[in-house]
This record gives structure tokens, sequence and C-alpha cells, in this order.
């Protein structure tokens, strides 16, 4: 039996006027995800346990049968692995972007901040950014490092891994002052930093190039999501399967690796709508022709387009998943003649309204290769709602898939 699992990242949101009065689910043409889902279990899950936020790892990690009010830590050590990153016991982890911040006030405190991902900054680009912040701020008790598009780390010896950050996608539009670590409460290393990040890299040659281009400025960092070491269980002995991940993504690379699988790259895979989805198709086949029996393929697309309100192509990014990965892995694993199973389901909703994650339960669908079910026309959140087949803990998906 070989197993499939497909996460289209922040796919569910709700109904738009921009998509006249749908959801990107339901305007979407996704014909594969649609046959599939006539004959599959179809139903809503909550990955997110409730009291926790709304984040990739958690979400991720419920999905992959890893219970987050037992083994989530915070996302930063997680990515923090898969960049090869060795962390010591004493040693925290925090997530660094590089966003945008206004440029017209005086004040750090006053500047509003525009885009949480510095309009998807390049790797390349990024990268001149952290090693600039690691010659001015790096010193033997912290060090910058370069991650992907946005999303880079900062490890500190001894560091608070409790401090309560701000979100930058959840302030959006929205005044940095309040939402600043405080220095009244044990956040003034990360708020001084924050604010000469500004001074070190408003005028940085990358990002006077960039606004030459017409693209926003990473003018500053912002740190969130701290967390120790991560320790997983092995997925392949909890399972009896050899597995990989694929994903743009450290934070998900990371979490396979810390659950002992593989975690394969792909060239072009960007994180975003611009993605190699054909590449991560031959990835998954590959795999399967490999030995894996189960591949988790990740797609941050349709998260990123909701994190920025762009409804079309947030369609547009769940149609590719549909024609360009979903399609050509279902046909290959038909070809095989060998039973299989694929579960298809977002790890939490990105509404284009809110522009953040938002904690209600998915869609999700679970085909089998040798056993029908009555499922819906359709795979979108309502139909999926319809059928009243609720589970309350998405980490007992697992159980599902492989023990149906």
């Amino acid at each position: 039996m070989k197993y499939l699992v497909l996460i289209p990242d922040g796919m569910a949101d709700e109904k738009h006027e921009l998509l006249g009065g749908m959801t990107p689910m339901q305007a979407a043409k996704k014909p594969m995800m649609d046959a599939l889902s006539k004959t599959a279990r179809v139903g809503t899950v909550s990955n997110v346990p409730e009291g926790m936020v709304p984040e990739s790892d958690t979400a991720n990690m419920a999905i992959l049968s890893f219970d987050p009010k037992i083994y989530s830590k915070g996302r930063s050590p997680l990515e923090a692995v898969s960049m090869g990153i060795e962390m010591q016991p004493d040693e925290t982890a925090y997530r660094c972007n590089v966003v945008t911040l206004s440029e017209d006030e005086d004040r750090y405190e006053d500047k509003i901040i525009l885009d949480h991902s510095a309009d998807e900054i390049t790797t390349e680009e990024a990268d001149k950014l952290i090693k600039a912040m690691q010659e001015k701020f790096g010193n033997e008790f912290r060090h910058f490092y370069t991650g992907i598009s946005y999303r880079h780390c900062l490890i500190r010896k001894n560091g608070n891994d409790r401090y309560p950050f701000m979100r930058p996608h959840d302030i959006l539009g929205k005044r940095i002052g309040e939402y600043l670590p405080s220095p009244e409460n044990g956040g003034e290393e990360f708020y001084t930093l924050m604010k000469e990040s500004y001074d070190l890299l408003n005028h940085h040659p990358v990002n006077e190039a960039r606004r030459a281009r017409g693209l926003k400025p990473a003018n500053s960092v912002w740190f969130w999501s701290p967390g120790k070491k991560p320790q997983l269980p092995n997925f392949r002995e909890k399972w009896g399967l050899n597995a990989a991940v694929i994903s743009a993504v450290d934070l998900i690379k990371g979490i396979g690796l810390c659950a002992g699988m593989r975690s394969i790259d792909v060239e072009g895979a960007t994180g975003n709508v611009h993605t190699n989805y054909t590449g991560k198709a031959n990835a998954a086949i590959d795999a399967f022709r490999d030995g894996c029996d189960y591949v988790y393929v990740h797609v941050e697309g349709p998260d990123e387009c909701g994190h920025r309100a762009e409804a079309e192509n947030k369609v547009r990014a769940i149609e590719l998943i549909d024609q360009k990965i979903l399609k050509p892995v279902f046909e290959y694993l038909v070809s095989t003649g060998e039973d299989f199973r694929i579960m298809i389901l977002p790890d939490h909703p990105t509404p284009i309204r809110a522009r953040t994650h938002t904690i209600d339960p998915v869609p999700f669908m679970i085909y089998d290769s040798k056993k029908q079910s009555n499922g819906t026309d359709t795979f979108t959140e309502e139909s999926a709602a319809e059928k009243k087949d609720y589970i309350p803990h998405g980490y007992t998906l697992m159980e599902l898939l492989v023990k149906p």
C-alpha cells in the first residue's frame, strides 16, 4: 500500500465578494480533487487544538500524527533543524522575518507593517541582509542564519523561549508600536535589535536596488515563535512506513527531519504561487519509485496568497496543485497496479479577509483505490461540512488513513 498526503497550505477560506460570493476552493477548477472526492471519505477536521495558536507547525505535526499539545515547541527550532543548525540544550531559536515597514514616520514605533514577506524577497537578496545583521549584531551568544525568502533564524544562548512575540502576518496594515517586544517584560534585547535593524537595512544596497525595480524593501527584522531543540517520535518506528516529505518551507522540512523522514528538495520550489509544481510531482513519483511508502507533499502557495489577500492567485494556486501535482501523481499510482490511498487537506484556513490563519476546522478527503465511499460531488469547505463527519483531533487522521 502506498500513501500520498497532499497539503495545500491554507487552502480553506471564506466566501468572498471578489470571487462572486464563493470560496477559492469553490471557484477553482480542480477536476482531480472533485473526481476523487466522489468516492472518498470526506469530512472536516480540527488540526489545531483549542487554546493553541493556529500555526503551520502545530497543524502539520497533527496531520503527521504528533499531538501538538505534547510535541509543539515552536516553529523556529524545527526550521533550524531543516537549515542544518545543531542546536544545543541552552540555545533558543527565533524566527527572524525580514519585513517591510512604512518609511514616512520618524519614530520606529509609529511605522506601519506593510508586508510580512517584503514582496516575497528572494533568498539571494535576503542572504545579504541577514549577513549584514550577523556582522553588526552577531556575537558569541547570538547568531543569525539565512533561511528561505523572508524566513530566517536567530539562535540565542540562554534565550527566553517563552516570550509572547506578535506574529507579523497578524498585524498587517497596523501601527507596530503596541505589538513590539516590551522592554518592561524581558523583550528589551529584541526591541532594540528590531529598531536598530531598520537603521541598518532601510538603505542597504539590496533595498535600494529593490526600490529601483518597484519592489518593497526588506527594511526591518521581526522576531517571533521562540523554542528549544525539538524532539519527535520516529515516524517509521511508529507506523512502519518508509516516509518522505517534500516542501519548500524549512518548517515542514524540519518536522520531517525531526521525525526521521527523508526531506526532498525541489529546484525552483519557492513557497509561493510561483513554485515548481511539476518538480514536486516528479519528486513524489521518484520517491515512490525509490521505495517510499508514504510521501507528504506540502505546497505553501495558497497560504501566501491568503496572507497577501490575492484572491485570484489563491484560486490559481489550487488549480495548479490539482493539475500539476495531484493528477500526475495519481496517474502514476494507478499505473503501478498497487493499492494506494490519497489524503488531501489544508493544514489550517488562511482567509483572504483576515490575511492570517484561523482555527476553524478544514475539509479533508481520504481516497482509497480499492474501496469506494459515499463522498461529495465537489471538494469544498461547504460540501465537506455537510457530510457531518467531524474529526476533533487532527493527530488521529493517520490512524484513519493507514487503518481505515
